[in-house]
């Protein structure tokens, strides 16, 4: 087993007409043993931008907190809001420090451009960075995400549309992976507002 499947996750960010969607399982694990079912996997890093990082569990706190410090500064120099780009750029620059010992993560970014458009975007754990114009998937069941995402993901999807779909999706691929699941956080992310919610899902 890899260590980066040591703690299972399940994580998907897609995108919509002027707004995006990220969504992770809640489980937490060593290995098969179950230990809890509230795990934050997706964090706030300004207005309009999450990261989400699947991994080993402990390098996510890790990475979390020094992430929440550099955007921190970010802020305090620049006297503006990290725009999703510019943090994936910023992850890209903290994992590749630590390419000869890396953090076993592979951290996802969601969030809207100042003028409004989506952005989804995903680096591997030394940060090389790759971005797309539908939908990123992370953990231990990426390959089940991959078919539900190609299956119901389309253009243009309105933020109720999103909001279903990326549900529906992370739920099909979990029920496939004894490793994540036990419920679903789902942010939606519009130019205006984020709506946060949590979905009943199978708890064995």
């Amino acid at each position: 087993m890899s260590i980066t499947e040591y703690n299972g996750a399940a994580i998907i960010a897609m995108t919509g007409k002027n707004c995006v969607a990220i969504a992770a399982d809640r489980r937490f694990g060593i290995q098969g043993q179950m230990v809890s079912c509230d795990f934050q996997k997706i964090f706030r890093m300004g207005e309009r931008v999450f990261v989400a990082l699947p991994g080993l569990a402990t390098d996510v706190q890790t990475v979390a907190q020094r992430l929440q410090y550099r955007h921190n500064m970010y802020k305090l120099r620049e006297e503006r809001e990290m725009t999703p780009k510019t943090m994936l750029a910023v992850i890209s620059n903290l994992l590749y420090e630590k390419r000869f010992g890396p953090y076993f993560v592979e951290p996802m970014v969601a969030g809207l451009n100042p003028d409004g458009t989506p952005y989804v975007g995903q680096t591997d754990l030394i940060g090389c960075q790759m971005t797309t114009e539908d939908f990123v998937v992370g953990g231990t069941c990426s390959e089940q995400l991959f078919g539900m995402c190609e299956s119901l993901w389309r253009p243009n999807l309105s933020p109720a549309e999103l909001f279903e779909t990326i549900s529906q999706a992370l739920m099909s691929a979990m029920d496939r992976d004894a490793l994540s699941g036990y419920g679903v956080i789902v942010h939606v992310i519009e130019q205006d507002k984020v709506t946060t919610r949590t979905v009943k899902t199978r708890m064995d």
